[in-house]
């Protein structure tokens, strides 16, 4: 299944942080923050804004990004799990 999102909207993969603290102890899921890290799998499809300008992306595919921690739409494909989100969602590329 291929996921195309729409507009200005982008489809990411969150990145799990790492499951042992640095001292060596292993961490349950409810210590674990929510991971802000994510790679762009997909942009949208563009078109015009409500102010009549064209949307440009300031992402690509591949990128690795850091996005609100609580934004976005969940979305489950071929078992794997994404989130559906608005450029605005995205706070910085990480290079």
């Amino acid at each position: 299944m291929s996921i195309q999102p729409l507009g200005d909207r982008v489809l990411v993969q969150e990145i799990e942080v790492k499951e042992v603290s640095v001292g060596g102890i292993i961490l349950p899921d409810s210590a674990k923050e929510k991971p802000q890290e994510a790679k762009v799998i997909a942009i949208g499809t563009g078109g015009i804004d409500s102010n009549g300008k064209e949307i440009t992306f300031h992402v690509a595919e591949g990128d690795t990004v850091i996005v609100s921690q609580y934004g976005g739409t969940p979305v489950k494909a071929d078992g794997q799990e994404y989130k559906i989100l608005n450029q605005n969602d995205i706070l910085a590329i990480v290079k």
